[in-house]
């Protein structure tokens, strides 16, 4: 027999009664009834009830193990009886009945128990990952995001995209955020940079005469930590193509998403097909760039009904005359709510630091509609209608507005109407719904410097006729400010999984683009120099996206935090509680870089 184990602790079924047989793995819970010592046994794949009485050799040594403690027992498997087997256990009809025992690993006094599904704080979870990992919730995790980096592999080798492997230390590149820098000890003062993403590398895959690449990409991103983002590192699924529209890369990628959301979401619904929707519209009508469409609220423009000459609230009137806008967020059935929902949405919009949600409730009059609220007493009958309709509610529903800039407005209304369906339970969180977001905005004004710049990716091709971008001067503000370029991103319940786009791979509409954001040729070529030189021998159109792993399983697996899909993350902080980092180095390893350090005064 072998050394530790014969079976597996979730191998064992009533066809293996009788047999004798050799296990392994960790006390996972530890019962005494009456003298009768009951171990369940747990190791990677699955539990098995063992059990000694005080006639089995192994009784007093089981007496003196503890919960976590890892052993291996000898037995002869049996059935156990009638009333007290267990259902849910794929072992639940068996038992061995425990005839040698030996310790393998005693454990130590625990800083958290394994068994159960406890909440404990965030710096005990992190400093003893290694316990929090034997949890089943979070062991089952573990284990559906490798299956779910197993699948997406095998979706894309059968649309015949190849893996390729990109340098981890490179150039420092302006991408959005700050860079993790290694210094060269060969080099003295001379950094490597972590990739934030295989962007260039990926773009000369392409240019270098590969048609499909595809790789489970390792990102390094110095940024602040959120729920839906790991301070530090993070995977993402890396795609590039070649001679592609932004349709083909569209009709690539959404097979193999759906695929996965169909394949390991449980049973729960999956858009058949990904809705297309302009930035321009989503910011309308959702209030975000990133909308959940599992929530049905459609947010309208009301702006021209309180500028018309009947209205007489003055606060939105002027503010419209003013160029703000007034957006109007439905809430089906809120009539029917006390005044404290209401008064708890005014409170929340104050919190979001707006001055609060105006609100009209709708009622039937006769054969049409008045209205009740703060603001409904300045608004004619004729105009309430109007609202209503724009709004698409009716007698027993209400309407809330957010009101001011027209980008404030678009964002508290975002905020507003995913609280407002929360409130009102219309999120139907039992499916996924994914959509594109196509058409950003090539170019912003940027407030702060009064010029130009990028607002989302500068590798972008603009999606505006390429001799008349050529042609554009800078004082065409209102015309560079309109063109949209070929980006897009993927939604999944009102989380962005990956944003993408046909690169710009003619060197001269790059120079151009570059320009028009105030970025000389020298910026150019001291920032993107290889990628400048690769594109003026030969490269084709091509484009791409990069749907991140971590968020993607996130959703799959039901959690809220990217810290229950890792197996280990750091803190908000970007510390590694468990292993110490980042940590001082000694003075000799800092010598051998030719650093000295310039640390900030306490």
């Amino acid at each position: 027999m072998h050394r530790y184990r014969s079976h597996t602790c979730g191998a064992l079924r009533a066809s293996d009664i009788d047999q004798q047989v050799r296990l392994s793995g960790w006390c996972h819970r530890i019962r005494d009834h009456g003298g009768v010592l009951f171990i369940d046994l747990r190791d990677h794949y699955g539990m098995t009830q063992c059990v000694a009485d005080p006639d089995s050799p192994a009784f007093k040594q089981l007496e003196q193990v503890r919960s976590e403690w890892v052993i291996r027992v000898d037995g002869k498997v049996r059935r156990r009886p009638g009333g007290t087997e267990n259902a849910e256990l794929p072992t639940g009809e068996i038992e061995i009945y425990v005839t040698e025992a030996e310790v393998l690993g005693p454990a130590a006094e625990l800083p958290m128990p394994v068994f159960g599904d406890q909440e404990y704080p965030e710096d005990i979870r992190l400093r003893y990952r290694f316990l929090d990992l034997r949890r089943d919730k979070l062991h089952a995790n573990i284990m559906r995001r490798g299956e779910v980096i197993d699948s997406l592999r095998r979706r894309m080798k059968e649309q015949h995209f190849f893996e390729f492997q990109t340098p981890v230390l490179t150039a420092s590149s302006p991408e959005g955020a700050r860079d993790f820098l290694v210094p060269s000890r060969l080099h003295p003062g001379k950094f490597y940079a972590l990739p934030q993403a295989p962007q260039q590398f990926k773009q000369l895959i392409m240019i270098a005469g590969f048609d499909r690449y595809f790789q489970i990409a390792p990102c390094f991103r110095d940024e602040d930590a959120r729920a839906d983002r790991s301070p530090g590192e993070f995977y993402q699924l890396d795609i590039e193509m070649s001679f592609v529209t932004q349709e083909d890369v569209f009709q690539a990628v959404e097979p193999v998403l759906r695929g996965v959301f169909e394949e390991f979401g449980e049973g729960k619904p999956v858009t058949p097909t990904f809705p297309r929707i302009p930035y321009k519209e989503a910011m309308l009508k959702y209030g975000s760039d990133k909308p959940d469409l599992r929530n049905p609220l459609i947010i309208a423009d009301v702006s021209a009904l309180f500028s018309r000459d009947e209205v007489s609230f003055k606060a939105f009137k002027s503010l419209v005359a003013g160029g703000g806008v007034v957006r109007a967020i439905p809430a089906p059935g809120a009539a029917a709510q006390p005044r404290s929902f209401f008064d708890k949405l005014n409170d929340w919009a104050r919190g979001e630091g707006a001055p609060g949600l105006g609100y009209i409730v709708f009622e039937a009059d006769g054969s049409g509609l008045a209205g009740k609220g703060p603001i409904a007493k300045f608004i004619p009958a004729e105009v309430l209608a109007e609202i209503a309709a724009a709004a698409g509610v009716k007698a027993g529903d209400a309407v809330f507005f957010a009101a001011g800039e027209a980008g404030k407005a678009a964002s508290l209304a975002g905020k507003a109407r995913q609280r407002v369906g929360e409130e009102l339970g219309l999120v139907d969180t039992e499916r996924f719904e994914l959509c594109w977001i196509t058409d950003f905005p090539m170019y912003e004004w940027s407030e702060d410097e009064k010029k130009i710049d990028f607002s989302h990716n500068p590798f972008s091709m603009p999606n505006f006729p390429l001799d008349d971008f050529l042609a554009l001067d800078a004082a065409d503000k209102d015309t560079i400010l309109a063109i949209n370029a070929f980006q897009y991103d993927i939604v999944c319940n009102g989380i962005e999984l990956s944003s993408g786009a046909i690169r710009n791979h003619r060197p001269d509409v790059m120079r151009k683009a570059f320009a028009i954001a105030g970025y000389g040729e020298d910026v150019l070529e001291a920032k993107f120099g290889g990628m400048l030189r690769a594109l003026t021998y030969g490269a084709p159109p091509h484009g791409g996206i990069a749907p991140g792993v971590d968020r993607i399983v996130m959703l799959l697996c039901g959690e809220q935090n990217l810290r229950e899909v890792v197996l280990f993350p750091m803190n908000q902080r970007a510390e590694d509680l468990l292993m110490g980092a980042p940590a001082e180095v000694t003075p000799k390893q800092l010598r051998e870089l030719h650093i000295r350090l310039n640390l900030p005064e306490k």
